[in-house]
């Protein structure tokens, strides 16, 4: 380690103002600070001293998702094993020569199997995802004449967890691009942004590019030739009158879905937010570092939970397309589709979130009630979280704003008198 240390300074002036390197400071300023602890600290008694920085910060949400990153691997592989074990096709691509390279067989009973299967879908993704995402960062950091932020190891990490795996990577590509440059940079970066930018990535590729996205064929990774593989929440919202949902889970993957089986995540979906019990040991994690706001999450969940009890009972009253959705019961609202993974780790980026502790509520509650409005009501978007948590990003300032001007109203009146 002293080796690299020392190489580290010996090249440190090429990079410094008036080295022959001066305008690739931040790439050796990323790597430097990376590697060891910044070597520029304050002094003195007029400074907070704490040792969590935003580069601990970022690194303690990506290990908060080490839970959802082994389901995104596991049930990735397994479900495609388990749809070619049943007489799908398996993909004709560069995924299966490369599978076909370790000598093992779909077996979705076999964990190296489902492993391995699922690395080959999940790490191109999140390879393009940092090498778009990354250089992006690089030169707005190199013209600004700052400092690379290491708020893009998390949204580089969070975007491919909520893409389906069989997305083109021309689109990945796309998609990490409009959400670090619209998304983020054009608002001055991190910090500064009022929308999530993974999120608003994944957005852009949902009304761009619908069938990649929202299609049947997208959510499992084999050949989609003659296979079709919806998700719990597009079964459901696509049932007709009558249907029950034991009817409507048996529907989903060809097998049926139990409560317990949505709990762990051993269904479709995107890669990394199938189990609510990744999310839930990531949550717990956050919450004790300090890291997540436990408001807003729980502040999600009861707005999710009031809404659809409501709605379960004036199911009746409203004629929908989607009635069965209309009446699901809150605990089936709580595991299918991605309102785990969006409460956990969306809802609560400090930066595009609520920053005042009664707005936090205010503005959890209104995803959840929002989340399940959009499912339920609406036709043509079941899964709703992503709609709901780019609706709270929007509408957080203005909370944090009425929030502000309540209490300088009650320490006004509280002088006045």
């Amino acid at each position: 380690m002293k080796f690299l240390r020392g190489m580290l300074d010996k090249v440190e002036p090429m990079f410094l103002e008036g080295g022959k390197l001066e305008r690739l400071y931040p790439l050796y300023e990323a790597a430097d600070t990376f590697l060891y602890t910044p070597p520029d600290r304050a002094k003195g008694l007029t400074h907070v001293r704490d040792g969590l920085d935003l580069k601990r910060t970022m690194i303690f949400v990506v290990l908060s998702l080490i839970p959802c990153i082994y389901m995104a691997l596991w049930n990735t592989g397994y479900q495609a094993n388990l749809q070619i074990a049943a007489g799908a096709a398996p993909v004709a691509d560069f995924h299966e020569s490369l599978f076909e390279m370790t000598g093992l067989e779909h077996n979705p009973d076999s964990w190296i199997s489902n492993m391995i299967l699922g690395a080959i879908f999940f790490l191109p993704v999140y390879i393009v995802t940092m090498t778009v995402g990354g250089t992006i960062e690089l030169i707005f950091s190199i013209v600004r004449k700052h400092e690379i932020n290491e708020g893009f190891l998390v949204s580089g990490m969070l975007f491919p967890l909520i893409l389906p795996p069989t997305i083109p990577l021309w689109q990945v590509a796309v998609g990490i691009g409009f959400g670090v440059l619209v998304g983020k940079e054009v608002f001055g970066g991190t910090g500064k942004n009022f929308l999530n930018p993974a999120l608003t990535a994944r957005a852009f590729l949902y009304f761009s590019y619908a069938t990649d996205m929202t299609g049947d064929k997208a959510w499992t990774a084999v050949s989609p030739d003659g296979f079709s593989g919806a998700t719990t929440l597009g079964v459901v919202a696509s049932s007709p009158v009558g249907t029950t949902m034991q009817d409507a889970m048996a529907q989903v993957d060809g097998h049926g879905v139990t409560w317990l089986g949505a709990f762990m995540g051993w269904i479709q979906g995107s890669m990394g937010e199938t189990s609510v019990l990744a999310c839930l040991l990531g949550a717990a994690f956050l919450i004790a570092t300090g890291i997540g706001s436990w408001r807003i999450m729980l502040s999600c969940v009861i707005g999710a939970v009031a809404t659809s009890f409501l709605l379960m009972g004036v199911a009746g009253a409203f004629d929908v397309s989607n009635p069965l959705l209309l009446g699901m019961s809150p605990w089936w609202h709580l595991v299918i589709g991605g309102f785990a993974f969006g409460t956990v780790f969306m809802a609560t980026d400090p930066v595009s979130a609520a920053m005042t502790t009664t707005g936090k509520w205010f503005y959890g509650i209104l995803i959840g009630v929002m989340t399940i409005l959009i499912r339920s009501v609406g036709t043509a978007f079941p899964e709703g979280i992503m709609l709901a948590i780019l609706f709270g990003n929007v509408m957080a300032p203005l909370i944090d704003y009425f929030v502000l001007q309540a209490n300088i109203n009650r320490r006004k009146a509280r002088y006045a008198t």
